[in-house]
């Protein structure tokens, strides 16, 4: 198939991989000439996947029209804070008929919603799908194994994705909870934001497990009021997503939050940094929804208090260990 990437960062420079691993044509769209002209005639994109060389048999374009020309299957790939800038400018350009999926994994700053909520509005037409997982770009391009899930109201729908990019080192589960699958992708950010003030601080494997776990019920908590299954949460697009992101070296999420804990404060961090933690930006867009639904977010509402009112890590902690007693499934 002619398969479409809106995005040239490392995730989408990974996906574009494994689809043309998997014998389709692929187009990588990226927004500046400059910079795909020299991913072409290198065969690396340094500044998002450096160390990766790239099949020859990959395009790159910064035209629209081109990009998505006789596409079969479109794939928005950039971060949640340009999405919707992204996806309107593409409006025009996609064929009516073709699979639209998102795999960035954040939410609207202005609105609050989901990514695929996001497109289907901008797109005039449903049901956008949504891939998620443990699949940090720097493992998936150099075809080291894991699984993911490809979620979608339409199951037909979810089976074509899940065929386009299934292969033996990247296994796709299919699913119907989009609700579930994308905010189990953007909230575990937060946590991992937080998993990683707990290493910068020199805090042990226990208060790790713990904030990871109690991570989860947050997400969880949230998730389900905003109708998404319970057990999408136990699954890949939730505690596996969460895991690797909280643990890996890979995460950026994770090393925001262990340049906080050392002391580091978060403009110097974000300015040295080349990607996106969009668990920054989601921490803030986490606390309005939950807002909105009156449901309690208690390390949310810390990782938010670090990053935009200066608050000391380790009285966050502090905070968080100190709260009034309570039940474990409250």
């Amino acid at each position: 198939m002619n398969i479409s990437i809106i995005g040239d960062g490392g995730w989408g420079t990974a996906l574009a991989m494994v689809l043309h691993e998997n014998q389709h044509a692929v187009r990588i769209w990226g927004p500046f000439e400059e910079y795909i002209d020299q991913i072409r005639r290198t065969g690396e994109n340094t500044k998002f996947l450096p160390g990766v060389k790239l099949p020859h048999g990959l395009r790159w374009t910064s035209d629209r029209r081109e990009a998505t020309a006789s596409a079969d299957i479109v794939v928005f790939a950039v971060p949640s804070r340009f999405f919707r800038a992204v996806v309107k400018s593409f409006a025009a350009d996609i064929p009516k008929t073709c699979p639209v999926v998102s795999v960035t994994k954040g939410l609207d700053k202005d609105t609050c919603h989901r990514m695929t909520d996001v497109a289907a509005e901008l797109l005039g037409r449903g049901p956008i799908a949504a891939l998620s997982g443990p699949s940090h770009a720097e493992e998936v391009a150099r075809g080291v194994p894991t699984a993911v899930t490809i979620a979608c109201e339409d199951h037909g729908v979810a089976e074509q994705l899940q065929k386009a990019f299934m292969q033996p080192a990247f296994r796709v589960y299919t699913s119907d909870d989009v609700i579930g699958a994308e905010l189990g992708g953007a909230l575990k950010n937060v946590v991992a934001i937080a998993a990683g003030v707990c290493d910068g601080i020199g805090f042990g494997d226990n208060t790790k497990a713990a904030l990871m776990t109690r991570g989860l019920a947050e997400i969880g908590r949230l998730g389900c009021a905003l109708g998404a299954h319970p057990a999408t949460f136990a699954g890949l697009s939730g505690m596996g997503d969460l895991v690797v992101t909280c643990f890996s070296r890979h995460s950026r999420n994770r090393a925001v939050g262990e340049r906080l804990g050392r002391g580091e404060p978060i403009q110097k961090i974000l300015d040295s940094m080349e990607q996106v933690a969009e668990g920054v930006w989601t921490c803030a867009t986490a606390r309005a929804l939950a807002a909105q639904q009156n449901i309690p977010v208690p390390i949310t509402d810390e990782v938010y208090g670090v990053i935009y009112e200066g608050k000391d890590p380790r009285a966050a902690v502090q905070a968080l260990m100190t709260r009034d007693p309570r039940p474990e499934r409250d």
